[in-house]
């Protein structure tokens, strides 16, 4: 499980989130949020939850590329 955080603790916070978002079938718009609010609410160990490589493995993870959904909000 890696999304591309910079720590194993970043790696599990949005492991979290992916599998929960997965679970309920999430649109991608709704996780993108759950990313940013992530970084916001810890922008020292969570800051990179935004970034690219990670939005790309997060989107990947939730099935949203097999949804058709825009990558791009």
């Amino acid at each position: 499980m890696n999304y591309g955080m910079f720590s194993p603790e970043g790696n599990l916070a949005v492991h979290g989130i992916v599998l929960y978002h997965k679970a309920i079938e999430s649109p991608w718009l709704v996780v993108y949020k759950n990313l940013c609010d992530l970084a916001d609410a810890n922008p020292d160990m969570f800051g990179e939850a935004t970034d690219t490589e990670v939005r790309d493995c997060v989107y990947g993870a939730i099935g949203a590329d097999k949804r058709g959904e825009c990558f791009y909000v």
